[in-house]
């Protein structure tokens, strides 16, 4: 069994629907239909991922998520109808690691569901020695943390990834694409909405000016990489 899905949507033909074709991929699915029975559901523990939408009874999407990350690490992957990039940062800026728009694609949601169970798996499995570091940033990969001038930033599981994309590589230049393919693991069609507010986020908890970035500089109409430094091997 690949892991096991919490889905909170009251939307009850939906998530029966969504229910059983992620049953069919090898998960296991237990639904909740409100924000107060999701949470209720959630603190009994033992699940691998948390699938939200946002409009919900009793307790919305945005303060079910503040309760999970209060918490919990769990990957969280907001499925909702509203698809602006205002609800999108409003939703990762608040610890969200995915955000997929509904309609959604039954494949394309279950390879994000692996590919955030699998990252998540991985930050458990790394050696004492595995720490990466770039001037004063410094990055843990055992126990999940990134710290700039030994002051702790808090990032979600994406943003820790995309981080460790660019620290393990340097000098390379990344698309948007290389970077879609490298973090979410699945083919790119295109959407470069989710990539640039996850940059976006990522550059507001780490650079002290994000217009005038000290790590992840932007090569127009090319891509990111590392900013060189003079003397920065």
């Amino acid at each position: 069994m690949i892991g096991r899905v919490l889905l909170i949507e009251d939307d009850k033909d939906i998530s029966q629907t969504l229910s059983i074709h992620l049953r069919e991929a090898d998960m296991d699915v237990t639904a909740a239909y409100d924000g107060v029975q999701g949470i209720d559901v959630f603190e009994q523990g033992g699940f691998s991922c948390v699938l939200l939408d946002l409009m919900l009874p009793k307790k919305n999407g945005i303060e079910v998520l503040g309760h999970i990350r209060k918490i919990s690490r769990i990957p969280v992957i907001i499925i909702s109808a509203k698809d602006t990039e205002f609800d999108i940062t409003v939703a990762l800026d608040l610890g969200a690691d995915d955000y997929v728009t509904k309609p959604f694609s039954f494949g394309e949601l279950t390879a994000r569901i692996k590919s955030s169970i699998r990252r998540s798996t991985l930050y458990s499995e790394v050696g004492l020695s595995s720490k990466l570091s770039y001037g004063c940033l410094r990055m843990d990969l055992e126990t999940h943390t990134v710290t700039i001038n030994q002051e702790c930033i808090k990032l979600t599981n994406t943003e820790f990834e995309i981080l460790k994309l660019f620290l393990n590589n340097q000098t390379r230049v990344f698309t948007k694409e290389d970077v879609y393919k490298a973090v979410w693991e699945e083919d790119y069609y295109g959407d470069e909405n989710i990539v640039n507010v996850h940059m976006s986020r990522l550059r507001e908890k780490i650079e002290s000016d994000p217009k005038n970035p000290e790590y992840i500089q932007t090569l127009w109409g090319i891509g990111y990489r590392m900013k060189t430094k003079e003397g920065n091997v």
